[in-house]
């Protein structure tokens, strides 16, 4: 009987730590599902920041391609081309 006594226990302290390393686990699964929730929001918050940056990139090429800048003239000539093209384009689709 001392055997199976000796089994039990062995067998009920394995149990044991196995339950506290699960409950561990399921903390640190949870502080990292938190910690990965913040790094997503932050990375949200990066791009649309990248793309106010790129935004406003544009416009100060085209700003400084309107104030004579030699550097964005061909850029500025293309967009304006595109426009024009636009304009036509609707005033033909105004004429029908």
């Amino acid at each position: 009987m001392t055997d199976i006594d000796a089994v039990l226990n062995h067998l009920e302290k394995s149990v044991t730590a196995l339950l506290s390393k699960i409950e561990e686990l399921e903390q640190k699964n949870k502080a990292l599902k938190s910690e990965l929730s913040i790094s997503v929001k932050a990375n949200q918050q990066h791009v649309l920041a990248i793309d106010i940056l790129k935004k406003e990139v544009e416009n100060l090429k085209l700003t400084n391609s309107l104030l004579g800048s030699e550097d964005y003239k061909r850029d500025t000539k293309l967009k304006i081309n595109s426009l024009v093209r636009e304009i036509d384009y609707c005033i033909a689709q105004l004429a029908d």
